[in-house]
């Protein structure tokens, strides 16, 4: 079995960097993942220099979760060139810092709702859809480079045959990957991890929490899922973990039970 790098999420508790470092080190964990969701972690908060005295006296390091609004195939193309903006600017940030990972949700978009279905425009105009999907994809792998940073994309809420379609074009690139969220799969039946096991070789990150019924992101060992079980398919495939858990108290309880586990 290969080691694991375990990982914590940026909490509402923790709001300033100073703090999530603390606690980052008081349960000895070896990166925090930047949620650009805050206003501490946009573009223009983040102090470079600051940062990388943290991972040098520290001795941690930084993933980075996209902001989940990030759609770059919004079909206003001033919308959509702000959130490529925002990502080529992320990239930069990430080869600063050698951030391995850019987590990203796969946005759905708007849909219509009529009497008897829901319409999903990027479903309607998927050519448009994949066009985009297609140039972001070359604008990333020509910003990351030879620099060894991965885009990884997390299943969420179970993905749209036109989101997996995208996902299967931007997989073209090696420069994207996957994240295997096991919460977020545990409430939808698992009904990504057709596509997930499709592409077991592109795993590279995961979110761990646990889960029971519809909810989930709960510590460790309160809920319904084979927690021993995720880990270990973690470690085959030499994933990071963040315990994505949402609380201190809920993180803390999980690090006392990772033992359990490995």
């Amino acid at each position: 079995m290969e080691t694991v790098d375990f990982g914590m999420p940026t909490l509402i508790e923790t709001n300033s960097i100073e703090s999530c470092v603390k606690l980052c080190k008081e349960l000895d964990l070896d990166f925090i993942e930047l949620n650009m969701n805050l206003p501490q972690y946009q573009i223009e908060s983040i102090d470079i220099q600051k940062f990388k005295s943290i991972c040098e006296n520290e001795n941690i390091y930084f993933t980075i979760h996209i902001d989940e609004n990030f759609n770059v195939c919004d079909f206003n193309n001033e919308i959509s060139k702000a959130y490529i903006k925002t990502i080529l600017a992320t990239i930069d940030i990430a080869k600063q810092l050698k951030i391995p990972v850019l987590n990203m949700h796969m946005s759905n978009g708007v849909y219509f709702t009529l009497p008897n279905e829901k319409i999903f425009l990027f479903n309607q105009y998927k050519e448009i859809y994949l066009t985009k999907l297609k140039k972001f994809r070359e604008m990333c792998k020509k910003a990351i480079g030879e620099s060894n940073i991965k885009i990884c994309i997390e299943n969420c809420s179970g993905y749209k045959d036109f989101a997996l379609e995208g996902i299967e074009l931007l997989l073209e690139s090696n420069v994207f990957a996957l994240t295997f969220d096991i919460g977020h799969s545990h409430i939808v039946n698992g009904i990504d991890e057709v596509f997930i096991n499709k592409h077991i070789d592109r795993l590279y990150h995961m979110h761990v929490h646990d889960g029971k019924g519809r909810e989930n992101h709960l510590p460790l060992g309160i809920g319904e899922i084979n927690i021993k079980e995720r880990i270990s398919l973690a470690r085959e495939h030499k994933c990071r973990i963040v315990l994505e858990i949402k609380t201190i108290r809920g993180l803390k309880q999980s690090v006392d039970k990772l033992s359990n586990y490995l």
